[in-house]
């Protein structure tokens, strides 16, 4: 039976027989995937390797089927949110680090996306958050804009190295805390999604600890990468010059 949750972007939930031809093509959201292109392609981007990259991973985290399939389970969207945070965010944070703009401390960052992120998947914000489409976008901005000026200001040349791993520590210590209360939950807490977790044959709670260990295991995996390679970096010794 089709689940008939209110989503407001990206339609009703995805059920099986239909998700693969669930493709969004929202003539504002290609238009701003139009717009990122160009930009991209008359060399605006410091690594066009990496805004090309980006380009195709928001392409795949709103366009294609995974937007639906996010309407319908609470996995499919944390998916959704990992990828929107720890890969599309440092990856345009590499193509357009745009350092005109001033750095705020790394503290702050972190603090203000820390926030943000938790806010978003408590259960109320989280719900509102889907059922209207101007929450829907305040959402989806908050987050890949907080963890762009994170990811922003760790990769910035002049910050020092400990600030940097300091806060890549931070960020994936506040990202694990939250997915371990996420899985360990006794009970379902994310109501929307309940009749459409069983459309899959998922009970709430079974979805739920599901999207917390997406979000326990390869979220953190950028961070890690990237701590490492700065740590590297950071270690080896200086060529002398000639």
């Amino acid at each position: 039976m089709r689940a008939t949750v209110a989503i407001a972007y990206c339609g009703p939930a995805a059920v099986p027989g239909d998700v693969l031809a669930r493709w969004n093509f929202d003539p504002p959201l290609i238009a701003a995937l139009a717009v990122l292109a160009i930009v991209i392609a008359r060399g605006h981007a410091a690594k066009a390797w990496a805004g090309w990259t980006a380009l195709v991973l928001i392409a795949v985290i709103f366009v294609s089927p995974l937007c639906a399939l996010a309407s319908a389970l609470f996995s499919a969207r944390v998916l959704h949110h990992v990828l929107l945070v720890c890969f599309a965010a440092p990856l345009l944070a590499i193509a357009l680090p745009a350092r005109p703009l001033p750095l705020h401390p790394l503290a702050v960052l972190v603090s203000v996306h820390t926030i943000i992120f938790w806010v978003w998947h408590m259960p109320g914000p989280y719900e509102w958050g889907l059922v209207s489409v101007p929450a829907y976008w305040l959402m989806q901005g908050t987050l890949l804009g907080s963890a762009w000026l994170l990811w922003r200001a760790i990769l910035e040349p002049t910050t020092h190295l400990g600030s940097a791993l300091v806060a890549i520590v931070a960020a994936m210590g506040q990202m694990g805390l939250l997915a371990a209360l996420i899985v360990f939950s006794p009970r379902a807490l994310y109501p929307v999604h309940f009749a459409s977790a069983e459309a899959w044959g998922l009970s709430a709670l079974t979805d739920q600890q599901l999207a917390g260990l997406l979000m326990w295991v390869p979220a953190p995996l950028p961070y890690l990468g990237l701590g490492l390679w700065l740590a590297w970096s950071g270690l080896r010794p200086v060529e002398p010059t000639a």
